[in-house]
C-alpha cells in the first residue's frame, strides 16, 4: 500500500455560528465534537465577535471532540495563546476592554480510537482588530491567537492542518 492509499480522507464541515458583544463576558464553546473554524470581529469591545466552529469526518467517522479544558485568563492587550500540541480550539470567553481578560477552551480529538495528530501549523498576517477575519483553510482547524493594543491594533491567528 502506498502512502497516498493509505492518507486519512477528511473533511470538514462548516457547523455552529455564534454571535456576542465582545466584552460581554458571554464564554462561547462549540456545540460537543465541533471545533472552532474561525473567529471575525468588526468595531471596537462593545462590537460583534462571531465564532465558526465545525464537524470533522476522518475516513467517514466524525471525530469525537474531549470535554473543554479552560486557559487561565490574560489581558487580552498584550494576548498570546496557543493549544498544546494535537489539541484544538473549541471556545473563547471575552470580558470588558482591551485591558480586560481573555481566556480560551482547548480540546483533543479522535478519531477510530486514536488521537487526532495536527501538522503544518501555520499564522495568518497580522490585520486590525476592528475589522478582523479568518478562517480555517482546507483540512484545518484553529489552533491559536494572537492581539496587541485596542480595536486598532493587530490581531493574527493560528491553523493546524489535520495530518495524514
Amino acid at each position: 500500500m502506498t502512502a497516498a492509499e493509505a492518507a486519512a480522507e477528511t473533511i470538514v464541515i462548516d457547523g455552529y455560528t455564534q454571535t456576542v458583544v465582545e466584552s460581554s463576558g458571554t464564554p462561547v464553546l462549540c456545540p460537543a465534537n465541533q471545533v472552532l473554524l474561525g473567529q471575525s470581529h468588526s468595531g471596537d469591545e462593545n462590537g460583534s465577535t462571531t465564532y465558526y466552529c465545525g464537524l470533522l469526518l476522518i475516513d467517514g467517522q466524525m471525530a469525537q471532540v474531549s470535554a473543554p479544558t479552560w486557559s487561565t485568563d490574560q489581558r487580552e492587550s498584550n494576548s498570546f495563546f496557543t493549544a498544546p500540541a494535537d489539541q484544538v480550539l473549541v471556545g473563547r470567553q471575552h470580558t470588558g476592554d482591551e485591558n480586560g481578560s481573555t481566556r480560551y477552551a482547548t480540546a483533543t480529538l479522535s478519531a477510530w480510537g486514536r488521537t487526532v495528530e495536527l501538522a503544518s501549523y501555520r499564522w495568518t498576517p497580522a490585520q486590525r482588530e476592528s475589522g478582523s477575519y479568518a478562517k480555517a483553510g482546507d483540512y484545518e482547524v484553529m489552533v491559536g491567537r494572537q492581539h496587541s493594543g485596542d480595536e486598532t491594533g493587530q490581531t493574527r491567528y493560528q491553523f493546524a492542518r489535520i495530518a495524514d
